[in-house]
């Protein structure tokens, strides 16, 4: 697999993840004016996928900043780890592309025992 394609499926698997806590992205775009931007990735490489291979993206929320959030994300095919990552991801107006502060209600959304 090409190697670009594993941040294909971090990104598809970011989006999902926000979608089974019921956010949609082009909702809190329209309604809240912001929109999420990956700021950083670091990625390691760590065995290659194969085509038909059936493989799972998870997600975890491990830092939440005013205006960014850190995950953690795998590419695994059964247990085998082929892929890992930490992407940071920077909360933007949606006018001005400038960073900012994740509003209050999707904070209590993203992580309910946060305080806003």
């Amino acid at each position: 697999m090409y190697y670009a394609n594993y941040l294909k499926f971090m990104e598809r698997a970011r989006t999902e993840w926000l979608r089974t806590l019921g956010l949609e992205l082009d909702e809190i775009a329209r309604r809240d004016g912001v929109i999420f931007a990956v700021r950083s990735a670091r990625v390691d490489f760590i065995k290659p996928a194969r085509f038909n291979d059936l493989l799972q993206a998870t997600v975890e929320l491990i830092k939440r900043g005013h205006a960014s959030m850190t995950f953690a994300q795998r590419i695994q095919r059964e247990s085998l780890t082929l892929c890992e990552g930490e992407m940071k991801v920077a909360c933007l107006d949606t006018a001005t592309l400038a960073p900012r502060a994740i509003p209050n209600h999707l904070v209590t959304q993203l992580d309910p025992g946060a305080s806003t």
